[in-house]
């Protein structure tokens, strides 16, 4: 499926292919301050991710293995992607409220869920898959002892 997208001031825009309905929540320490909540993103085929104009899109390392991308004019959050040479530096995680079209998405999976703050409650919980921040750094690798 192709979706397009962009920041809220229009400076960035994407058009992205093949983008499943799957969503994940993201519970971390940094998530939660980059999106002032969980990030709730789709992971997405680097090669399928268009920008129309990368002037505005700024970068930045968030960790030693991560960065973080955004429009430098308004400061939207546009993607999270793993630099790090691994199996999951091919992918893009787009937050689902940079699409234009946000309907149609299901959570399926939470993670860093020992860290979410008890105020966030999402319907339909049964049935997903979560994890902890242990379980994600032993599954993932890449992450080592930070975020």
């Amino acid at each position: 499926m192709e979706r397009k997208g962009g920041c809220m001031c229009g400076a960035v825009r994407f058009t992205a292919l093949e983008v499943p309905a799957e969503a994940g929540a993201c519970h971390c320490e940094m998530c939660r301050r980059w999106t002032g909540s969980a990030l709730i993103g789709v992971t997405v085929p680097l090669k399928n991710v268009t920008w129309e104009d990368e002037t505005h899109l700024g970068r930045i390392q968030s960790s030693p293995w991560a960065e973080r991308g955004f429009c430098t004019r308004c400061g939207s959050g546009m993607f999270f992607r793993v630099t790090m040479e691994s199996e999951y530096s091919d992918s893009i995680e787009l937050p689902i409220g940079v699409f234009d079209e946000a309907d149609g998405f299901e959570i399926t999976n939470e993670i860093y869920i020992d860290v979410k703050p008890d105020s966030f409650a999402y319907e339909g919980q049964a049935g997903r898959k979560l994890m902890t921040r242990a379980e994600c750094h032993a599954k993932f690798g890449v992450l080592g002892d930070s975020e």
